[in-house]
């Protein structure tokens, strides 16, 4: 039976020497954070021009994060192939040969990417704030200010539970491919557009980038939106219950199916 530590320090080693996981992770910083400043400066230069209910709930942190619609993409192909690589490589057998206690397994490589997604994750929400607050001009807020602190780290763990959740579907998919194919369009295009669609938006609010993203929002309907039945909180546990559930799906299809 196999240690614990061993198997954390395993799964360690395995993530950081494969390089196309550490550029993933790095894509997702600088991804984030240069759209994000992008938008901020465009914001500074074009504020007067916004409708006058827009400007009355403009919410700087909120856009400082605005890149994150590319940056959770770059976390979803981590996610992907922190997991189904070792499918496509038939890593997967020796694997699990020197680790038969699948849970352990599979937790002990969750627990070890989940912690790197969260440690990437609150970098670039941190850094993105900053560089956004400082091209934002006078329309900036203050990491000091009512419930910003919040949404700064809330961002990190977003980005971190964003990961852990493409984690649990690859396990279920055992595929690179259908994973991939299944939530970079769900999330950068279903979600969007039925978030849009007014016969739709009631169901999308509950989807897991829609709810979770709702903890970055420090100004209620913001930008003239429409207020969310759950709070920032209420939305992270909803992203947070698609987490458990990817989980819980991706064990026990490990434990029932042959590598």
């Amino acid at each position: 039976m196999a240690s614990v530590p061993a198997v954390l320090n395993s799964e360690w080693t395995k993530i950081r020497t494969v390089s196309s996981t550490t550029w993933t992770l790095v894509s997702a910083f600088a991804v984030t954070v240069a759209m994000s400043a992008a938008l901020c400066a465009l914001m500074n230069s074009q504020f007067d021009e916004l409708p006058l209910a827009e400007q009355a709930t403009f919410d700087p942190a909120l856009l400082s994060f605005s890149g994150l619609v590319l940056g959770q993409l770059a976390m979803v192909v981590f996610g992907v192939l922190v997991v189904s690589t070792e499918y496509s490589s038939g890593m997967i057998r020796t694997s699990l040969a020197a680790v038969p206690q699948r849970g352990s397994f599979l937790f002990s490589k969750i627990l070890v990417a989940g912690v790197l997604s969260l440690v990437v994750g609150l970098v670039t929400s941190f850094a993105t704030f900053f560089l956004g607050q400082a091209l934002l001009g006078d329309h900036r807020t203050d990491i000091g200010a009512d419930n910003v602190l919040r949404a700064v780290f809330g961002g990190g763990i977003y980005m971190g539970l964003i990961s852990i959740f493409s984690m649990g579907v690859a396990t279920m998919l055992r595929s690179s491919m259908l994973s991939l194919g299944i939530l970079m369009p769900f999330f950068f295009l279903v979600s969007q557009i039925l978030s849009a669609v007014p016969g739709t938006k009631n169901v999308a609010r509950y989807f897991p980038d829609q709810a979770g993203s709702k903890i970055m929002q420090v100004v209620p309907a913001a930008m003239n939106s429409e207020p969310a039945p759950y709070g920032p909180w209420g939305g992270l546990g909803i992203l947070a219950a698609w987490v458990v559930a990817a989980l819980i799906g991706g064990y026990l299809v490990l434990k029932k199916r042959d590598a």
